[in-house]
């Protein structure tokens, strides 16, 4: 599928013409904006579509209400924040936000593989197919925004999904990628759509039967509440964090409490916690793909009792010396990358999660 856009009037384009281009050029989003022509982000870094004028207020207000219900631009007009997804067959699922700014409209549109990508061609660790096969307990992809967790995500509930007679519950803001039922049955429902808010759907979840629970962002207390409650009784809990480690993601749980809560929330994270995965997406050396670079705990008896005891500083070392469980810090992964010809030293630095050990690490190497 080969897609010209630099002969077309931009007045006659619609937004899934732009997402055509960018599924092509392998972008991850497209950018609308006024004054500026329409952009993506390929390999992590922004630029315009080639051929393209800058949009104007009215172009960028047509292009994003068009991707819009009637009740959707009632609720913006309200609201001036939306989250939606949407389906430009046959190339990709969009998720996408439409926003003020500078009293004008605006949007950014994630692009989405209708194929949900394995864990082997993501080239993440066998581990986390090992993950998948807990019955209950809590697991927690991490990273900033854009760094691949939904993708890791997906893949991972693939698994259960192909190999598990069960009920696969998920609760997101919007639905990204769609699971068709194979030997599980997964129910996906959309806040704002299937369910009211985050909140309430928290509160049915486990009436409805489910043995795998993915909730799409831990994002306050009340929702760390529920689903440790979910992996204590029985269930398989997944989420995310915007933290980039193990240990900053537990400082992060539990600073969401009050201090006089911490020791027993503490032991509760002892218990429940199966693991956490950290990552971050890394330029390559052809600077025209990335490649996911992961920290890796898992929950062994040593760190367990880290947790319970509140010794989170004392986390980095012992998933360092974790190997055989098939832990590994971010150092370890960005050194094996470096090692492998698949990134630069600078590119490892610019990513380190301790920039002075990784160079101790290559100096050594």
């Amino acid at each position: 599928m080969s897609v010209d856009v630099a002969q077309k009037d931009i007045t006659q384009m619609e937004i899934p013409d732009f997402i055509r281009v960018g599924f092509e050029a392998r972008a991850s989003d497209v950018f609308i904006k006024a004054g500026s022509p329409p952009s993506m982000r390929v390999a992590g870094k922004i630029r315009a579509i080639e051929g393209l004028p800058a949009l104007t207020a009215a172009d960028t207000k047509r292009l994003c209400y068009n991707c819009l219900s009637h009740e959707q631009i009632s609720r913006f007009e309200h609201h001036p924040e939306l989250d939606l997804a949407f389906t430009v067959e046959p190339v990709a699922r969009v998720r996408a936000n439409i926003y003020m700014e500078r009293q004008q409209v605006a949007g950014v549109f994630r692009i989405i593989p209708l194929h949900i990508y394995t864990l082997e061609q993501l080239g993440m660790p066998p581990i986390l197919a090992e993950m998948c096969k807990s019955r209950q307990g809590l697991i927690l992809i991490t990273g900033p925004t854009g760094c691949g967790k939904s993708t890791t995500l997906a893949a991972m509930i693939d698994i259960i999904n192909r190999v598990r007679r069960c009920h696969i519950v998920t609760i997101e803001d919007p639905i990204e990628f769609v699971h068709a039922d194979q030997q599980a049955i997964v129910s996906q429902r959309e806040v704002g759509i299937d369910t009211e808010n985050f909140q309430v759907a928290l509160r049915a979840v486990v009436r409805e039967s489910p043995d795998v629970i993915l909730i799409g962002e831990m994002r306050d207390p009340e929702t760390m509440v529920v689903a440790m409650q979910a992996s204590e009784t029985g269930h398989l809990v997944f989420s995310t964090v915007h933290t980039p480690s193990a240990q900053e993601t537990l400082d992060r749980i539990i600073n969401m409490f009050p201090p006089h809560e911490k020791a027993f929330l503490s032991q509760r994270l002892a218990n429940s916690l199966r693991a956490i995965v950290a990552q971050k997406l890394v330029p390559t050396v052809d600077g025209n793909n990335r490649v996911a670079a992961v920290e890796i705990m898992v929950c062994t008896p040593t760190i367990a009792k880290l947790i319970e005891d509140g010794h989170f500083g004392e986390i980095y070392h012992a998933i360092a010396e974790g190997g055989f469980w098939g832990m590994q810090t971010m150092n370890q992964c960005l050194l094996k990358y470096v090692k492998e010809g698949v990134i630069t030293e600078e590119v490892a630095l610019d990513y380190a999660g301790i920039a002075t050990e990784l160079r101790q690490m290559l100096r050594r190497a």
